[in-house]
């Protein structure tokens, strides 16, 4: 996916981009590979891979989540920074948080909103498990989101702590979706979410299967959650 056909397919599901952002996507593109070669961002650098797999892949979920109805985002362990960047530079009012483990990664992140002049953005360093402990966090955000990070049983509990009560969390899977989804049956309880929508839809060019799981927050999550680093991901809620 070229740029034309980048602009071009966001303009057939309504997201009409400005001379600014296109200019927006354009950096973000080129700081991307241009640090990837000092760090490892993404496996992913060719200009039609970045603006599919990363740019338009990320934006997907705003085609089912309408984000104009939210403020505050978090984005759990987005390391270059998706999906919430490329939803940021297509929705400016939102206020967006990224959390991430990599101090090198946040580097990347700060550097970047500068070149592109985004407000109301902020990264923090640290852990998942810490953050979502942290008063300053905890319960905060309208959305919490995150993509390819964990599945979803670990995802559940390092994101739903820091959703606010009547706010959302907001999955990005591949295929396994389904799989993932039974298999966190008990964490989506426990941590007080109910699913609230499901998409099951197609990557355009390559055919690849994306599910978008959106969860609303209907009840506190229990204080023991999320649990110290490193026990979500071992001994998953289950």
């Amino acid at each position: 996916m070229n740029e034309q056909q980048f602009i071009e397919a966001l303009r057939e599901k309504g997201i009409e981009l400005t001379a600014t952002q296109i200019a927006q996507f354009k950096k973000y593109f080129e700081l991307l590979v241009e640090w990837n070669e000092k760090m490892n961002l993404t496996a992913i650098t060719d200009l039609e891979g970045v603006y599919l797999k990363h740019f338009y892949d990320s934006i997907s979920t705003s085609f089912y989540f309408d984000f104009t109805k939210v403020t505050t985002i978090c984005d759990v362990g987005a390391g270059a920074g998706f999906p919430s960047l490329p939803i940021k530079i297509c929705f400016p009012h939102l206020h967006i948080t990224i959390v991430d483990s990599l101090n090198k990664r946040i580097t990347f992140l700060n550097h970047l909103s500068e070149e592109l002049g985004l407000e109301n953005v902020a990264f923090v360093h640290a852990r998942a498990e810490e953050f979502g402990q942290n008063a300053k966090y905890r319960e905060k955000f309208d959305v919490v989101t995150a993509r390819a990070v964990a599945r979803l049983s670990v995802l559940s509990e390092l994101c739903v702590p820091i959703a606010k009560v009547g706010g959302q969390f907001v999955a990005l899977k591949a295929a396994a979706g389904k799989q993932e989804l039974a298999e966190a049956k008990k964490a989506v309880s426990t941590l007080g979410i109910e699913l609230q929508e499901e998409f099951v839809f197609e990557l355009p060019v390559e055919q690849s299967e994306r599910t978008l799981y959106v969860f609303n927050k209907i009840k506190a999550t229990p204080k023991k959650y999320p649990r110290k680093p490193g026990v979500p991901n071992k001994t998953p809620i289950q």
